[in-house]
């Protein structure tokens, strides 16, 4: 199974460090990462593979929000598959242009 995972709020140093010991800790393996700094604000998103994640998944959920609050940004953890059925807007056969 399949995540993505947002952080946004104020850059500080750490961010990167704390939400990847998290995954490490949990053995979550990153498949990619895609990371900005717009003005002051720091913006990554990952996607990871939880399939051999040793806690439950609300688990991890609760650490990153944690650690969220704890520095001050919004972290959140969505199944791959929400996450692509909120972002896909498909037209049905009688939509038109």
């Amino acid at each position: 199974m399949k995540a993505i995972i947002s952080v946004i709020g104020t850059d500080k140093i750490g961010i990167i460090a704390k939400v990847t010991t998290i995954l490490s800790e949990q053995s979550v393996n990153i498949l990619d990462i895609s990371q900005t700094i717009m003005q002051d604000y720091f913006t990554m998103i990952m996607a990871v593979d939880l399939s051999n994640m040793t806690c439950g998944f609300n688990e991890l959920k609760k650490l990153l929000e944690k650690t969220g609050t704890d520095m001050d940004l919004s972290i959140k953890i969505q199944h791959q598959a929400i996450f692509d059925a909120m972002h896909n807007i498909e037209y049905g056969s009688d939509q038109h242009e």
